[in-house]
């Protein structure tokens, strides 16, 4: 196994059969076309796919989509690639970028590490973006978290040089193992001026995980690594 391969025996998600509205399923059946894209053990072209080049980020297990929807309205200058294995999600992001318009968002619906292991190029993306991912908070599921060593790995490498990686998690034990592990890793550097966590970016939509969090009375940890 190299340096950034996954164990593809245990995955960072566990896929629910969860409720998919009709409007969820026309969106999924009718606008695939135009915002999806099929995996393939292919690399893509992000010019080819967005008809463009543009600064690029991907936003990786972005569940309902507010986020995603919320910065690509904002700012129309960059390309967008999102990627959830929930279809409900993808079907719910789908109807609000046929709502609002938006044609600088695409959106693959598979396993992120497959995703930035076939799809991704090496340095072609400006920003990743992890919010809230599942800390999996049993010890014995640990294993099952997606910010660990090989998965931060790939993920750098695929970070153009100055490219940020942004975690964001309200599970302070989670939090603490991930700036552990993003510390550790050749070519990223913690743009913390302490070698800490970073004051929450004010262009975050709160997640539904993060309102969530605040009603239970938890704190929410950022952290920002670049590419050097």
């Amino acid at each position: 196994m190299s340096g950034t391969d996954h164990p593809r025996s245990i995955r960072s998600f566990v896929t629910r059969a969860g409720r998919i509205t009709s409007a969820q399923q026309r969106a999924l059946a009718e606008l695939w076309p135009r915002f999806g894209v099929e995996f393939a053990a292919t690399p893509l072209d992000p010019a080819a796919l967005f008809g463009r080049a543009a600064p690029r980020s991907i936003e990786i297990g972005f569940g309902n989509g507010d986020n995603l929807v919320d910065l690509a309205a904002a700012h129309p200058e960059r390309d967008y690639l999102g990627v959830e294995v929930h279809r409900s999600g993808i079907g719910r992001v789908m109807l609000a970028l046929e709502t609002r318009q938006l044609g600088n968002v695409r959106l693959i619906c598979h396993d992120a590490v497959e995703v930035l292991e076939c799809q991704v190029p090496a340095g072609s993306v400006d920003e990743i973006l992890i919010l809230f991912p599942d800390p999996w908070p049993k010890k014995r599921h640990h294993k099952r978290r997606l910010l660990q060593v090989p998965f931060a790995t790939l993920a750098a490498s695929r970070l153009a040089s100055g490219g940020l990686l942004r975690v964001a998690t309200d599970w302070q034990p989670y939090a603490l193992q991930i700036l552990e592990t993003l510390s550790a890793i050749p070519g990223l550097r913690n743009t913390a001026a302490d070698g800490g966590f970073i004051a929450r970016p004010t262009e975050r939509e709160r997640t539904r995980f993060e309102r969530r969090g605040e009603r239970l009375g938890h704190e929410v940890w950022d952290l920002a690594f670049q590419r050097t």
